[in-house]
C-alpha cells in the first residue's frame, strides 16, 4: 500500500511538473507575440482601439479588424500581429456592447436600420481615426468576422471609393453582390458546413457557377476580384488560428495593394492550448489540497431510471415552460434567456431530486469549510482562465455595466450547477451521468432556439462554447468532489465562473 501510495504521488508531481512546463511555455510565447511591434491603445469616446505597427516603418495601408459576436478585440490578435508584422497598420477594436466598449449595442439586432446602423456608423469613426494617423497612406482594408463580416462588407458597398479589400471571415451577409463589395476574400473553416455553401454562392455571383474553392476570379484592377479559402481542420473560432486564414489574408492584401511584404504569421493556437491545458491540468494536484469537508461522500444516489427521468424531463419541460413567459428582463442578448433557463432547469432538478432521491438525499456539511473550498476552487477556476483569457483570447474583465448582470446571472446559473452536481456525482452513481446531463442540456437549449428562432439565434453560436465549458469545468467539480466529498463545492464554483463568462461576454444591449 505504502509503495502504490508513494507511486500515486510521485505521478501527482511529474504531472503538477508538466502542467507547470506547459503553463509556462504558453506563457511566455504568448507574451512575445507583439515583440518587435508597436502597439498603442486608445479611446474613441465609449470604443477602446488597440493599434499594431512596426515602428519606424514608411506608411502603409491600415486595415481596420471588427470581431464576431460575443467577442472582443482580443480575439482578432492573431490577424492584427500578421498584419503589422507584414507592414500594415493594423486596427482593432471592440464593437458597441461588447467587450471595454462603455456604451451598450442600441436598436433592434434582427433590423438592418437598427443596431446595424450603430455598427456602421462606430466603423466610420474607427475609420476617420485610423486613416488620420501619420503611419497610414491613406489606403483602406476591412476585415471582419462573424457578424462583424456583415458589418465590413455592408461598409464597405456604402463607401466603394474608400475601401480598397475586404476579408470576410465565417462570410453571412446579405448585401454581398457580384461586384460589391469590391476585391473580397471569403475565408470560412472547412468545419463550418453552413457557411461553406454560403462561400461558394457569392464566389459564384455574376455568372460564375463554375468556380471553386481555392480559385481566384475576376481583377483587383477593376474591384472584380473574388477568392474562397476553406482552411483546414477548423470551425467558427479556430478559423481565426488557423494558419492558413492568416496567410490567405496576408497574401490577399499584398496582391491588392501591390505588396510583397512578409513575415512571420502569430500561429499562437498551440500556445493557447499549452497555456489553458496547464491550467487545467495544474488543477488536479492543486485540488488535492483542498479540505476534506465531508467524511462520506454526498451524493444524490439515484438508479438507473430514475436517473433517466431526472435527465430528460428537465431539458424537454425547461424550453416549453419558458416559450410563452417574457425573459428580456437584462440588457444582455440572450443571456436573460439563459439565466431564465438554469434557473428553471435546476430548479426542475432539484425538485425530482427531493422526490426520488433517498431519504436525506441533501445531506449538511460544515458550511464554512464547504465555503472555503468552494471559494479556493473558484479563485483557481475563475481568475486563473480568466486572466489567460482576457490577456490573449477574449475580454474577461467586467466594466462597471457588467457587475449587476454577473449578480442576475448568477442567480440563475446557482440552481442548475448546485442540483447537477447532486445528481451526476457519488459513488453510487454512474460514470456517464454528468456528460449525459450536460448533453440533454444542449439538447433542451437546441429546443428553446427550435420554439423561437428570430428571438434565440445567437443561441447557436453559444451552445458549442456552453459544451466545452462543460468539460472544462467539469472536470475542476470532479476533482473538488474527490477531494472534499461535497458536490456544493463545484456546484458553487462552477455557478460564479458561467454566470461571470456569460455577462462579461454577451453582448449589451439598450431599448
Amino acid at each position: 500500500m505504502r509503495v502504490r501510495g508513494a507511486v500515486g504521488g510521485l505521478k501527482v508531481y511529474l504531472l503538477a511538473g508538466f502542467a507547470v512546463l506547459c503553463l509556462c511555455a504558453g506563457l511566455w510565447t504568448l507574451s512575445s507575440a507583439t515583440a518587435g511591434l508597436e502597439v498603442s491603445s486608445t479611446r474613441l469616446g465609449p470604443t477602446p482601439v488597440t493599434v499594431y505597427r512596426l515602428p519606424d516603418s514608411g506608411p502603409a495601408p491600415v486595415v481596420l479588424i471588427a470581431h464576431g459576436f460575443a467577442g472582443s478585440q482580443q480575439l482578432m490578435a492573431p490577424f492584427a500581429v500578421s498584419l503589422a508584422r507584414a507592414g500594415y497598420v493594423a486596427v482593432t477594436y471592440d464593437l458597441l456592447g461588447h467587450g471595454r466598449n462603455a456604451s451598450a449595442l442600441a436598436g433592434d439586432v434582427t433590423s438592418e436600420t437598427g443596431a446595424m446602423r450603430n455598427l456602421l456608423n462606430e466603423l466610420q469613426s474607427v475609420a476617420d481615426f485610423a486613416l488620420a494617423l501619420p503611419s497610414v497612406d491613406g489606403r483602406l482594408a476591412l476585415l471582419g468576422h462573424s457578424m462583424a463580416s456583415d458589418v465590413v462588407a455592408r461598409y464597405a458597398a456604402e463607401h466603394p471609393q474608400q475601401v480598397s479589400a475586404t476579408v470576410a471571415v465565417s462570410l453571412f451577409s446579405r448585401v454581398v453582390t457580384a461586384d460589391s463589395p469590391e476585391n473580397l476574400l471569403v475565408i470560412v473553416g472547412a468545419w463550418e458546413p453552413g457557411l461553406r455553401e454560403e462561400g461558394l454562392r457569392v464566389l459564384r455571383l455574376g455568372g460564375r457557377d463554375g468556380a471553386q474553392e481555392g480559385e481566384t476570379v475576376g481583377t483587383v484592377a477593376d474591384g472584380s476580384a473574388r477568392r474562397l479559402v476553406f482552411a483546414d481542420n477548423v470551425e467558427h473560432i479556430g478559423v481565426l488560428y488557423s494558419r492558413e486564414s492568416l496567410a490567405e489574408a496576408v497574401a490577399w492584401l499584398n496582391g491588392v495593394f501591390g505588396r510583397s511584404e512578409t513575415a512571420e504569421l502569430d500561429i499562437r493556437g498551440p500556445w493557447l492550448a499549452a497555456l489553458f491545458g496547464g491550467i487545467l491540468l495544474l488543477g488536479y494536484p492543486l485540488s488535492r489540497l483542498l479540505p476534506r469537508v465531508s467524511l462520506v461522500k454526498l451524493e444524490g444516489g439515484l438508479g438507473w431510471r430514475r436517473l433517466a427521468l431526472l435527465l430528460i424531463a428537465p431539458a424537454i419541460l425547461t424550453p416549453l415552460i419558458l416559450r410563452p413567459l417574457p425573459t428580456d428582463f437584462l440588457p444582455l442578448l440572450v443571456g436573460d434567456y439563459l439565466a431564465a433557463h438554469f434557473a428553471l432547469y435546476g430548479l426542475l432538478t432539484a425538485g425530482g431530486l427531493l422526490l426520488l432521491g433517498p431519504p436525506g438525499a441533501f445531506r449538511a456539511s460544515p458550511w464554512r469549510p464547504t465555503l472555503a473550498a468552494a471559494g479556493v476552487t473558484t479563485l483557481y477556476t475563475l481568475g486563473a482562465i480568466g486572466l489567460a483569457l482576457d490577456n490573449f483570447a477574449l475580454s474577461f474583465v467586467p466594466t462597471e455595466a457588467r457587475w449587476p448582470l454577473i449578480a442576475v446571472m448568477i442567480a440563475g446559473t446557482l440552481p442548475y450547477f448546485l442540483a447537477d452536481e447532486w445528481l451526476t456525482r457519488g459513488e453510487s452513481g454512474h460514470a456517464t451521468a454528468y456528460p449525459l446531463s450536460k448533453i440533454c442540456f444542449a439538447v433542451s437549449l437546441a429546443i428553446a432556439v427550435a420554439l423561437d428562432l428570430q428571438r434565440l439565434f445567437f443561441l447557436i453560436i453559444i451552445i458549442p462554447l456552453i459544451l466545452v465549458f462543460f468539460i472544462v469545468y467539469g472536470l475542476f467539480s470532479r476533482w473538488a468532489y474527490r477531494a472534499t466529498g461535497q458536490p456544493l463545492v463545484g456546484g458553487l464554483a462552477n455557478a460564479l465562473a458561467f454566470a461571470w463568462a456569460i455577462a462579461v461576454t454577451f453582448p449589451i444591449l439598450q431599448g
